[in-house]
């Protein structure tokens, strides 16, 4: 079954500002100006607005009841309820009325954090740019004033922390077994972006509620799999293996080849056909990381040369195998490069002429197209060795494999 998304939001800019998101990571968008409008047959998200931001309880409940069973009408399989970041409107009104018109197990886990915006949720207390944002200016909205800032307490909910080494798994069977409404701390974006991956996991049951921020990151967890991409690290600054490291964490395959199969043909020729083979086994994005061993006689431009020359044959193994079976996800989506000499090393194998520069996947580190060549068009990022945090080739990935800008 195709997956579909519905998002409702209270009014049309939260809407819009969520159903972007998801265009971004190349979703088929659709943000409806009507009830009754019918989505294009290959629409894969639609974003409705119910305008209830201030309705009272009952007429919110309503709206919202209204446009969730349309939505599963057209055939939606994961609702996303949008809310206010800073709690405005009739959230607990809107967040039942969701589940009892989406199913009778649903479960709502509820994280409206953004902190790229300044919100934060901690020991389940929202708070904006550090303050409690029942101590913020929304606290006088002529409307619907926020008055709590503890989220649980405002909705009867359960609560759920979240420890820094918890796995998305653990994550998931908590919020599975805390109850009909559960709310989440999250204080930064990879809070956010394991608690997508837990939500990915409990599939349709579980009713996402949160604002643009979670929704950036389940654009890319709720999606069918995508095509690997290739990561080449030459550099050997201890933040580029830490960037290696939190990639194979990921889920990549890591490939590290010793000294001497990179200095004999023989040798080198032998390793490839075993990582082109294995490769026939998985749709996992490939890391190949330079050896720290340098002491054996193995000259510097001889590994981005290697690592260049066997992404290049990658690439058309992978396109030649998806001609074959016709399966797209077996292409290479795209190409991350760390390290001033892998670029170059790589550009010329691949007989590319310019890099098309289209944004940033963070400051710093840009992406673009390969222009000319047989890997023409390919998304390429290239990051020096020592920028960025540990997680930028991790943004990197999802940044080729989805389309993710930041």
């Amino acid at each position: 079954m195709m997956t579909r998304i519905g998002i409702v939001a209270d009014d049309l800019t939260g809407a819009g500002d969520t159903a972007v998101q998801f265009v971004r990571a190349g979703w088929q968008t659709e943000l409806r100006l009507r009830p009754a409008a019918t989505p294009t047959v290959s629409v894969q998200v639609i974003a409705v607005t119910t305008d209830s931001r201030n309705q009272n309880a009952q007429e919110a409940a309503g709206s919202v009841s209204a446009a969730v069973k349309q939505l599963r009408e057209s055939g939606v399989t994961h609702l996303y309820k949008k809310i206010d970041s800073t709690l405005r409107g009739q959230i607990r009104a809107e967040i039942h009325a969701a589940l009892d018109s989406w199913s009778t197990e649903a479960v709502a886990v509820v994280c409206p954090a953004f902190p790229a915006a300044g919100r934060t949720i901690a020991s389940g207390n929202l708070r904006v740019n550090g303050v409690d944002v029942a101590k913020t200016p929304v606290a006088s909205d002529p409307v619907t004033p926020v008055t709590e800032s503890h989220i649980p307490t405002m909705l009867g909910a359960a609560h759920v922390g979240q420890p820094s080494l918890e796995t998305a798994e653990t994550l998931a069977e908590r919020l599975n077994s805390s109850g009909r409404i559960v709310v989440v701390d999250a204080t930064s974006d990879d809070d956010l972006r394991r608690l997508a991956e837990a939500l990915a996991l409990l599939g349709s049951k579980a009713i996402a509620v949160g604002s643009a921020g979670l929704a950036r990151h389940l654009a890319s967890t709720w999606r069918s799999p995508a095509a690997p991409a290739v990561v080449l690290v030459t550099s050997l600054q201890d933040a580029a293996r830490r960037q290696a490291t939190a990639v194979e964490n990921a889920g990549a395959f890591r490939f590290e080849p010793a000294p001497t199969d990179l200095v004999d043909d023989r040798a080198w020729a032998r390793l490839s056909a075993k990582i082109l083979d294995q490769l026939d086994e998985t749709n996992a994005t490939v890391l190949l990381t330079a050896p720290v061993d340098r002491s054996r006689g193995l000259p510097a431009a001889l590994i981005p040369q290697r690592f260049a020359e066997l992404t290049a044959r990658i690439i058309a193994h992978r396109a030649h195998r998806t001609h074959a079976t016709h399966r797209p996800s077996g292409r290479i989506s795209g190409i991350v490069v760390t390290g001033g000499d892998g670029a170059r090393a790589l550009v010329d194998a691949l007989d590319a002429s310019a890099i098309n520069l289209r944004d940033e996947v963070v400051t710093g580190v840009p992406i673009g197209t390969l222009v000319g060549g047989p890997a023409d068009g390919l998304a390429v990022v290239t990051k020096a060795g020592g920028f960025g945090d540990d997680n930028a080739l991790v943004r990197a990935v999802e940044s080729v494999r989805y389309g993710r800008f930041s």
